[in-house]
């Protein structure tokens, strides 16, 4: 075997191993400290008062947000088909900047197409803590954590699925095919996709 195809079959290999240890980070996330916000009624609710439950999706949202509205039903059916099986939803209501969001003018046209009222019970973050700690930057956007012995272990982050304006044409689910992975003992597969939405406000 020359020494040139030797190099060969060890970068390849290398390349391989890279990509390995990479997926294998995604795979195993970050740990988020624990946080709370104030709930309709002003209560406090923690994040590690969820420590039991299978899974916590924190979802960034704001009513104002044309890309909120147009994910509310896709979101109420993932709340109700998952926290049955053990899936606690958070939503919470984050400030968005209108006048700097990449996709402002299509905010405008989607504005015509959006109706129905807010059924979220949203969670308030006036410091913006929770957006920071989770590195969300738009709305919505949503990042879903695990409870393990050490903590809340990011696991996924980012789109809900693939397709912002048309529910019926989505054909990659992206948080749905988390939640299945994680319940079902699997890596979690993909660990971020860019979410479609409006730029949250910098506190």
């Amino acid at each position: 075997m020359t020494f040139r195809r030797i190099s060969l079959i060890a970068a390849v290999a290398l390349v391989f191993c890279t990509l390995a240890v990479g997926v294998a980070r995604a795979q195993d996330g970050r740990t988020v400290s624990d946080f709370s916000l104030q709930s309709p009624t002003n209560a406090t609710v923690t994040l590690s008062s969820y420590a039991q439950s299978k899974a916590v999706v924190v979802v960034f949202v704001n009513p104002n947000c044309a890309f909120s509205k147009l994910y509310q039903n896709r979101l109420n059916a993932l709340n109700a088909a998952y926290s049955g099986r053990g899936v606690q939803f958070l939503f919470i209501n984050t400030p968005i900047n209108l006048e700097a969001t990449a996709e402002a003018a299509d905010v405008e046209k989607l504005k015509m197409k959006v109706t129905g009222a807010d059924d979220y019970p949203y969670l308030t973050d006036e410091s913006q803590k929770v957006s920071a700690l989770l590195g969300a930057t738009k709305t919505p956007e949503a990042v879903l954590l695990q409870p393990t012995a050490t903590g809340f272990v990011v696991r996924y982050k980012g789109a809900i699925d693939d397709n912002a304006q048309v529910e019926a044409y989505a054909k990659e689910r992206y948080l749905a095919q988390a939640l299945d992975n994680i319940l079902a003992g699997r890596p979690v597969g993909v660990a971020d996709k860019r979410a479609a939405g409006c730029l949250i406000k910098k506190p």
